[in-house]
């Protein structure tokens, strides 16, 4: 609207927007007047897009969750034959491992300002386009740089769609934010378990090649970039708005544009999120890094420890559409944050005490733990009334969590490696999980970083 004088449509939307009384907080059925304002109704519907934009939006959610993880595990299951084929040296391998938390903490902070330019669903089907593109690059590569800049090509990709789902379940879906948080969040984490479990059969099957057992995952991030092309130009989920297109168009700039959204690193919610993000962060690569490490080392043979890792990402797929469901209808998310922690205390505390004999019951309860990440993505989606908020809380939260995520699984190995046993790292994993439960606490009360600022 810079440089237009207000037509009668934006008036109305303006006075609207001003007069309306802010609803409470906790109560996400009754945070929608803004939504409504900047044009998120459809005909038929106050709160709903049109039922084709719906599904394809559905569609291209489950999608992109789904990919956005593979290009990880898939070369965590083949990264010796990485390393050997590539000649790469441990340290350079080593550094591998890290870079997709650097990444995300890095390119996820891209993420709003990209949305407010180009619209969230455009940036989400560019990200899905850079992951099939560097998927499909770095098979080919013939030096360790090139396989790293194909990858983070890839993890780019992944970074700001990170950032952008919450934004597009608060956009599309306002009185639905639990159950399509845990829709995705199921899909992440199916997601996350295939390509750990069938890449190695999977290579094996197309001829034995790391190559072409990494560049298969290609096809499926392609496959997830068409149902994000029918919504590069959809602005405004509600083109049929009871204020008319244009007049949507315009209160969705304004809406989402820098002057309406709230400045989050002064909030300290938005702090507690970040927090409690990276530490579940931490928490859940540990896990994945060296779980089973630790069975190993207990006299668990290999396959079996695989299979132990496996049970442990697959316990996401059903909590993940149970949790963030159960936590969209409670004003206060605390006790869920303290129920996951302790599960997890309690996972460290039987590996450190009986790690062979008790192991399906520590991997079940650090498979319970590891639902924080949903829990976490349906708190961000809470904790800010407006789209303009929650992409920025979303982007701070991730960013800054990622980054607390970094050193841990180093932190971990170097302990395991000068002590010559786990008894230390699993200290430092239970230990950790401590101020998760005190900042998760925070972060689940029941206020908004609009709020605070």
């Amino acid at each position: 609207m810079m440089g237009v004088m207000p037509d009668e449509t934006d008036t109305r939307i303006q006075t609207e927007t001003r007069t309306q009384p802010r609803p409470p907080a906790h109560d996400p059925s009754l945070r929608e007047d803004a939504s409504r304002a900047a044009g998120y109704a459809t005909a038929g519907s106050d709160t709903q897009p049109s039922v084709w934009v719906a599904r394809l939006v559905m569609a291209g959610i489950v999608l992109a969750a789904l990919n956005l993880r593979p290009a990880i595990t898939s070369l965590g299951a083949l990264l010796e034959e990485v390393r050997v084929g590539l000649h790469m040296s441990g340290s350079v391998a080593g550094l591998l491992t890290s870079v997709p938390t650097l990444c995300f903490a890095v390119f996820g902070i891209a993420a709003p300002r990209l949305a407010r330019r180009f619209g969230p669903g455009a940036v989400v089907c560019a990200g899905m386009a850079a992951i099939a593109t560097g998927l499909a690059v770095r098979p080919f590569a013939d030096a360790t740089p090139a396989f790293l800049a194909a990858s983070a090509l890839a993890l780019m990709g992944i970074a700001v769609s990170n950032v952008l789902m919450p934004v597009i379940v608060k956009r599309y879906f306002p009185d639905r934010i639990g159950s399509m948080t845990g829709l995705y969040s199921m899909a992440l984490a199916l997601g996350t378990s295939l390509a750990a479990a069938v890449t190695v059969p999977m290579t094996q099957a197309l001829g034995g090649s790391w190559r072409a057992g990494l560049g298969i995952w290609a096809v499926l991030a392609a496959a997830a970039v068409l149902p994000w092309l029918g919504l590069v130009r959809d602005r405004t989920p509600g083109a049929g708005s009871r204020y008319g297109s244009e007049g949507a168009r315009r209160a969705d700039e304004a809406a989402d544009g820098p002057a309406a959204a709230p400045r989050v690193i002064r909030s300290r919610t938005a702090w507690a999120l970040a927090g409690f993000f990276g530490l579940q962060a931490t928490g859940a690569y540990i896990t994945m890094g060296w779980m089973p490490q630790i069975f190993r080392d207990a006299g668990v043979s290999a396959g079996t420890a695989g299979l132990l890792l496996a049970v442990t990402m697959a316990m996401g797929v059903p909590l993940a559409s149970v949790i963030p469901r159960l936590a969209a209808r409670m004003r206060n998310q605390g006790p869920i944050v303290v129920v996951l922690a302790l599960c997890g205390l309690t996972g460290y505390l039987g590996l450190f005490l009986a790690p062979a004999a008790g192991a399906w019951a520590w991997v079940l309860l650090l498979g319970v733990a590891n639902c924080a990440f949903p829990l976490a993505l349906t708190m961000i989606g809470m904790r800010a009334r407006t789209g303009a908020g929650v992409v920025r809380l979303s982007a701070f939260a991730q960013s800054v969590g990622y980054l607390i995520s970094i050193p841990g699984p180093t932190l971990v190995g170097a302990l395991y490696q000068h002590s010559g046993g786990w008894g230390l790292p699993l200290a430092l994993m239970a230990g950790l999980t401590l101020p998760q439960m005190a900042v998760g606490v925070l972060a689940g009360r029941d206020r908004t970083v609009e709020d605070e600022c």
